[in-house]
């Protein structure tokens, strides 16, 4: 019995000879520093891009019209067709001009007869100062009668302020029309294309004239190309609320009113004091917050809460929780838990 029971003992002592020593070589292993990819939080981008949606427009979209009343007697395009610069567009019937100038030009032969006579009569001191001048201020009402006619005469007929295409036509012959009605959009070819887009009074206090942008318009091509910020609206739009820019495109043949396309341009803003993590230090996001875990000096990890912000490219802005100079895990976060010790691996934002 004694000999069993030494037997018993010493394989017992065995077994946990075995048991502790394979313990203790695994302790180490639970205890050795975990590879993880870090970063060093810096201030947000002190730039971000602006995107937004626009339509092509010809840079002048001039309104045109007679200066006269009267009756449309020929329309000589149709929408779309392209115009030379001087072209007759449009004409009125010149009867009724025409007989008003001839009107006012009989007036004037009238007036300067009589202040001649007048004049002469004055001069031998049969007629009063008085009646000289009376004279003299009835030609000069018949003289810009006859300025006013004439340019009637002439304004009869609307012609092309420059090269273009016909946007809109309003008219047809036969058509009676009000003077400084809007009878035709000619779209100035010469100016060029612009971009119109509308932007809220917060972006477009931003944007400059003379900023360089990217347009992509994908009726012309699949590609971006670089535009210029040419104009910008003094005031917004009254049901909108928004700042209309527009963004001269290069020449293209392909390049069409109405076109639809999209903006991105870079802009500066003001500095909130957020910082910028790559999207993949996150996790456990919910309701605009999430966790990070924050390297100390000993290489340990301590999840952090923290609120989110934009998302600009590969990176998420942080409002609250982090500082610059904080020492954050930029890959492998699932990898970790709480009080962890890691080996840093070093990376670019």
């Amino acid at each position: 019995m004694a000999g069993r029971t030494q037997k018993s003992l010493a394989l017992i002592a065995t077994v946990l000879l075995f048991g502790c020593s394979g313990t203790e070589e695994e302790e180490p292993k639970d205890r050795d520093p975990i590879p993880a990819a870090t970063i060093t939080v810096q201030a947000a981008s002190q730039n971000e891009t602006i995107t937004a949606a626009g339509t092509v427009r010809l840079r002048r979209e001039t309104e045109l019209g007679f200066t006269t009343s009267g009756q449309v007697a020929s329309v000589r395009y149709e929408e779309g067709d392209r115009v030379k610069r001087g072209a007759t567009l449009a004409a009125l019937d010149n009867s009724t001009v025409s007989a008003n100038l001839e009107s006012a030009q009989a007036e004037l032969d009238r007036t300067e007869a009589d202040f001649e006579r007048i004049k002469s009569l004055f001069a031998d001191g049969w007629v009063t100062k008085a009646r000289l001048e009376q004279a003299e201020a009835a030609m000069r009402a018949a003289k810009a009668q006859v300025n006013a006619s004439s340019f009637a005469s002439r304004t009869s007929h609307i012609h092309a302020p420059s090269n273009g295409i016909i946007l809109s036509r309003n008219i047809d012959a036969g058509q009676i029309v009000n003077a400084g009605t809007t009878v035709l959009v000619l779209g100035e070819t010469d100016k060029g294309f612009v971009l119109k887009v509308p932007l809220t009074d917060a972006d477009a206090s931003r944007v400059r004239v003379g900023m360089r942008a990217n347009v992509t318009i994908s009726a012309v091509s699949d590609k971006p190309f670089e535009a210029v910020v040419s104009e910008k609206d003094g005031r917004a739009d009254e049901q909108t609320g928004t700042f209309e820019i527009s963004f001269l495109l290069p020449s293209n043949e392909r390049l069409r009113s109405g076109q639809l396309g999209t903006v991105d341009i870079e802009v500066s803003r003001d500095s909130d004091g957020s910082v910028a993590v790559p999207a993949t230090a996150i996790f456990g996001v919910r309701s605009g917050e999430g966790l990070v875990y924050v390297v100390d000096e000993k290489k340990r990890v301590k999840a952090r809460n923290v609120v989110i912000g934009k998302l600009t490219d590969d990176s998420l802005e942080i409002s609250s929780g982090l500082a610059e100079g904080d020492v954050v895990v930029a890959r492998g976060v699932e990898k970790l838990r709480d009080g962890n010790v890691i080996k840093p691996i070093s990376t670019k934002k």
